[in-house]
């Protein structure tokens, strides 16, 4: 219990840092929709250009985060040479995206419709470039357990980009309504889009000052046979990493080419906001993951690891339906976030959570074959999602809109998780409480389903409704999985 307790600490410092920040953004969501009308679609700009820098970011880091940890949790004290080899990668290949941008910057803003913003792509292209050299130091920081500087960086990047944001869309508007000449040549009130982007530009390269310690470490070397080993495990990692972006974002990507014109704008400007609302089940999977990966990896070797992570399957799952229940209850509170004339596209939401569910048991299962050094495992799960995914929106998205979006989602994160699970008991079987966690989801099914039908139209008493329900689910996990003997403080009440 004594390593849960670990899990649990490290998740919740990782949590409470990407709880608040993503807190934090939902302040923009409503700023951004407030100031960026549903008609003009810059909304629409942000969410697709947003969509290709994180496919372009998963193509960039190589897969070589998850890489760093694996090699250097092997070998301890080889930690700065697989920095050190982890970063020349990751910046040799930085070096020739950014020369091939630049290069052909025209072009390639032309092609994704952006011929007449190029600096759009110019911005994002730097910003990209300067995340993926950054995750190997926040790598290291997770692998030295320095989960305090790595929440406060996190931390720091946000709040420096709310206050760049406020300024951007609250000040200068003021002031140019006033005198506009005071911010004419600054401040554009019809290119909106652009202070998204050059806000975002400047907080990463502000954060990328605060690595000189981490990158103190770093040494020119080579290592052929060092290279080559990493180089084998990380390509099959890049496989799954694009299959699994493609997954989270190919439907704003394509949503522009399969409704074309202002149309496809608007609506991905309805559908990009509402995923937003869903965010906080993207929080939890992100905390989780951040904990969970060193985690995994620094508890390999011990006898009692496989019950270590069926318990940890258990709990994750709990917690997931919990926030799932607690978005879906408060939705009438929830739904503020973002402008009304938003609102519309909130039905996405619940497909939208249970898909991130199943990316999370997937993450989850990931780990027998990362262990087992088979990563071309999760390519082809990933890669069968994906191509589901695909045919889904091309099939329905001209006929259904931003809803065969999330259902694309939803199936394609669920058929990875299905082969996931049948081919990881076959090859390395953990023996998961199923029969635990059928009886969760079925009281969550059960709960969710009441609270759908209940006939109550007033919004006070519904939510008054839905909070008895919601105690109903976690008065179960305490009684049955939680130890709450074992939580500080709490504890001591149990004496």
């Amino acid at each position: 219990m004594g390593k849960l307790q670990s899990l649990a600490k490290d998740t919740a410092i990782y949590g409470l840092s990407s709880i608040i920040g993503r807190f934090l953004n939902y302040l923009l969501v409503p700023l951004y929709t407030a100031k960026m009308s549903v008609e003009s679609g810059n909304y629409g700009v942000v969410t697709n250009i947003y969509a290709w820098t994180a496919i372009l970011l998963v193509l960039l880091t190589f897969g070589f985060e998850t890489t760093f940890f694996r090699f250097a949790s092997k070998d301890k004290g080889n930690v700065k040479k697989v920095f050190s080899m982890s970063m020349q990668v990751i910046g040799a290949l930085c070096g020739i995206f950014l020369l091939l941008v630049f290069l052909f910057l025209p072009s390639i803003a032309e092609s994704l419709g952006y011929g007449m913003n190029p600096e759009f792509i110019g911005m994002m292209a730097v910003v990209v470039a300067l995340d993926a050299l950054q995750s190997i130091p926040f790598g290291l920081l997770r692998l030295q357990n320095k989960a305090l500087k790595f929440a406060s960086l996190k931390l720091l990047n946000i709040f420096t980009n709310i206050a760049l944001n406020l300024i951007a869309f609250l000040l200068l508007p003021w002031i140019y309504s006033k005198n506009p000449g005071m911010v004419d040549g600054i401040y554009n009130p019809h290119n909106q889009a652009f202070y998204v982007f050059f806000i975002n530009l400047v907080c990463t390269s502000f954060i990328t000052l605060f690595f000189i310690p981490e990158l103190k470490m770093f040494r020119f070397t080579f290592d052929g046979a060092l290279l080559k080993s990493m180089l084998k495990y990380s390509w099959p990692l890049l496989l799954l990493g694009i299959a699994g972006i493609l997954n989270l974002n190919a439907d704003k990507i394509l949503y522009t080419y399969l409704v074309p014109g202002q149309e496809g704008i608007k609506d991905l400007s309805i559908y990009g906001a509402s995923v937003k609302v869903a965010a906080i089940m993207a929080m939890l999977m992100q905390a989780f993951r951040y904990a969970y990966e060193p985690f995994v990896f620094g508890n390999s070797k011990d006898k009692d690891s496989k019950a270590l992570y069926a318990k940890a399957m258990k709990y994750f799952i709990v917690i997931a339906l919990i926030a799932f229940l607690v978005v879906m209850f408060y939705m009438d509170i929830l739904r503020h976030i973002i402008n009304p004339g938003y609102w519309e596209g909130l039905k996405v939401v619940p497909i939208i959570m249970a898909a991130e569910i199943f990316m999370g048991i997937y993450f989850n299962l990931s780990f027998w074959y990362k262990l087992n050094d088979e990563t071309y495992w999760g390519a082809i799960f990933s890669f069968i999602g994906c191509a589901l995914l695909f045919a889904v929106n091309i099939l329905f998205v001209p006929k259904y809109g931003y809803m065969a979006c999330a259902w694309a989602s939803f199936t394609g994160y669920f058929t990875a998780m299905v082969l996931s699970y049948f081919v990881g008991q076959k090859r390395n079987a953990i023996n998961y409480d199923i029969k635990a966690i059928f009886k969760y989801i079925a009281l969550f099914g059960i709960l969710y389903g009441t609270s759908l039908v209940l006939p109550i139209e007033n919004s006070i008493l519904k939510m008054v409704c839905n909070t008895v329900l919601l105690a109903i689910f976690v008065a179960y996990f305490i009684k049955k999985d939680l130890p709450l003997k074992s939580i500080p403080v709490i504890n001591r009440f149990f004496r």
